[in-house]
Parts: C-alpha cells; structure tokens; sequence
C-alpha cells in the first residue's frame, strides 16, 4: 500500500517576538501570507528573558512536537536552524521527526554555522551534523556563497538557496540630509559594533555633527563603556530593540546605514535598509557579497578593518551623490531580487514536491483574516 501524502507542515523556530533574524524572517512569511496558503503548524524552539523561560520553552516544544506526530503521523517538518545551541535544540527534535518517518526541510539562517561546524564541533558532534544535513529532504540555504560552502559538508544534492524575503516600503525619503549613522542588530563584538563606534570617532575629526544610533540589544553597556572612552557620548545613541515601524522610521531618516559584521548569513537588517533606500556599508563576509556589489549597490570592507570602515563612512556622508546611487540602486536590487512573492513561490515548489497540498482558497482567506486578527 502507498504512503499517504503529507498532510501538514510543522515549522520549528524562534517566538514571533525574538529579537533575532530567524524570527524576523518567520515574521516576513507570516506576514506575506504563508501561514494562510499552507497547512503551518508553528512550534516556538525559542523565546527571549531568562534561563526558566528559554528552558520552558524549549520543553514545551518538545512535547509540542510528541502531540503533533500522534495527530498527524503524516508531515513534513521544516527547520529554521542557526549554530551552536539552535542547532542542538533542533537536533533532538529533528530526531523525533525522523522517527516519525516524516521528511526534513532543513533551512540555515546565521553567520556562524561555518565555524561552529569546522572550529567548535568535536569530531563525533560534525558527524552528527553530517547525518542530519546528509538524509534532508531538503537544504536550503539564504545565499549562492552559504550554498557553495554547505556542498564541502554533505553529499546530499538536494540544496537550494531561498534569499531572506524583504517588504519593500512604498515610499522612500528622496533625501537624506545630516550625518546619522544606523546601526540595527544586537550589540556584540561579532557584529562589528565595537569596529563602528571606533570608525564614526575617527569620522567625527572632520564631521563634527556626525551621529550613531545603535537599534538593538545585547551589551549596551560594555558598548557604553567604550563610548565614553573615546569621549563621544553625546554623538552616540543606544534605542534598545525597536520595533519594526520604529525599525523602519530609523532606517527612512539615516543618512547611512552601517553593519561591520565578523560573520553574517543574509542579515534581514541589511536588506530592510537597502529595501528603504538607504545608502549601506556593510563587511565583506558571508552571504553579504551576494547582496551587495562594492560601488554598485552599497560600499564592502573588509571585516575588522576600522580604517576602511572611517574611510567608507566619510565618503558617503560628504559625496551625497554617490550615497544617493547606491541607495537607489540597493533598493532596485531588492525590488529585483527579495521579494517576499519570489520566496515564497520557491516555498510553494518545496512543499508541493514533497506532497504537502495547499489550502483550498476559503479556507486560505478564513487564515489570513485570523492572521490579521492575531497580528
């Protein structure tokens, strides 16, 4: 007798109001309508707060998972997995699907999956991971350069890339005027932040108004610390984690947008500023250059390099003409590129290859006016 086709789609990710990229993307297909097409289950592996709540939750998805295997034996699970902690959380409930008999989309988000893999992974742990990535029913990667580095790992050949969807704003500010630098992520070394505040003190010397407002958490103090060392307090801004319209009102008035990464998969931040037309500086590391072509659309430094970074940022807040090309071109390249529809189709060609069938059209418009009821 033949197996009967998936009925459902058991998504694993972090909690819709994580402050992180996995959960800006989950959001990006919610909000485009993914949720209402397809039959989702949505189990939250993650949330933000304290030891009790990240351990609560990773629980109740566990359990989460023993409920929905015994409701549905037939389903295809479907991974959003960064490194480290993320991956292993994932690891045992992906075992649990395995036994289920059910196939797994496994979908990589994150800078650091590379080291995690090749530097922190003892030998018996990379076998793990090669065991996973090896019997997916698919891979899907957020670049063409993360897809490339996924082939040196499994001989699995089933692995696609799926850039990170972008709403693109309907309006977008014509000019730029000041000197504000943006930066939107979570405060850490690795995200450059540290490079940033040396570079905008150098910027400071010949640009006296320049200023930087940092959207996001992490260690705001130590990054506080570093501010008053160099004496630019008052040039420099900490918001804390913003939400997206606050997100998307800074990235319509800064004059520049800035994201000096040690490591990066595809940042959603990245995209969202070149989606708002605004000038970007970002490092050449991950998946970046596959977005952003140097001179082209956006300027590219090597990472760690706070004088290239100086040097960059000067450039775009003296020569308004070229800031206001790359701009324009950065968005163009979104419009072309990242659309939530163009995702979301390669989406739609997972499921339906896998057997998954989509909603039938009422019952897609009943989960999409639930969706907006819940937004």
């Amino acid at each position: 007798m033949a197996r009967a086709a998936p009925a459902r789609i058991v998504m694993l990710g972090t909690s819709f109001e994580t402050h992180g990229g996995i959960s800006s993307v989950v959001n990006a297909y919610r909000a485009a309508g993914l949720f209402a097409r397809w039959p989702i289950d949505y189990v939250q592996t993650h949330c933000d707060g304290g030891y009790f709540a990240k351990g609560s939750c990773a629980i109740g998805a566990f359990f989460s998972m023993l409920f929905l295997i015994v409701r549905h034996p037939r389903a295809v699970l479907h991974v959003h997995a960064a490194s480290r902690a993320s991956f292993w959380r994932k690891a045992v409930l992906m075992s649990l699907a395995r036994l289920a008999g059910w196939p797994i989309v496994f979908h990589l988000h994150g800078g650091g999956f590379a080291r995690f893999y090749e530097q922190e992974c003892r030998p018996w742990q990379r076998r793990i991971v090669r065991a996973f990535l090896d019997r997916a029913a698919c891979i899907v990667t957020v670049s063409e350069r993360w897809q490339a580095w996924m082939r040196t790992v499994t001989a699995n050949p089933r692995i696609t890339t799926i850039p990170n969807p972008v709403n693109l704003p309907q309006q977008v500010p014509v000019e730029r005027p000041g000197a504000l630098v943006a930066f939107v992520g979570r405060i850490e070394q690795a995200k450059g932040v540290f490079d940033l505040i040396e570079a905008v003190n150098e910027v400071r010397e010949t640009i006296p108004t320049v200023r930087l407002e940092f959207a996001g958490d992490g260690d705001i103090e130590g990054a506080l610390r570093h501010v008053a060392i160099r004496g630019i307090r008052a040039n420099v801004h900490f918001s804390g984690w913003v939400s997206p319209r606050r997100r998307e009102e800074l990235l319509a008035r800064a004059t520049v947008f800035v994201l000096p990464s040690h490591a990066e998969g595809l940042p959603m931040s990245l995209l969202e500023a070149m989606a708002a037309g605004c000038p970007v500086i970002a490092s050449d590391v991950g998946g970046i250059p596959d977005v952003v072509t140097n001179e082209v659309n956006g300027l590219l430094v090597p990472p760690g390099d706070r004088d290239a970074l100086a040097l960059a940022l000067h450039r775009l807040l003296v020569d308004r003409e070229l800031a206001d090309r790359l701009g324009h071109e950065a968005r163009a390249t979104v419009r072309r590129r990242f659309t939530t529809e163009h995702a979301i189709s390669r989406l739609d060609q997972i499921y339906s290859g896998l057997g998954v069938q989509r909603r039938p059209a009422r019952r897609a418009q009943s989960a999409s006016k639930l969706q907006e009821i819940y937004k």
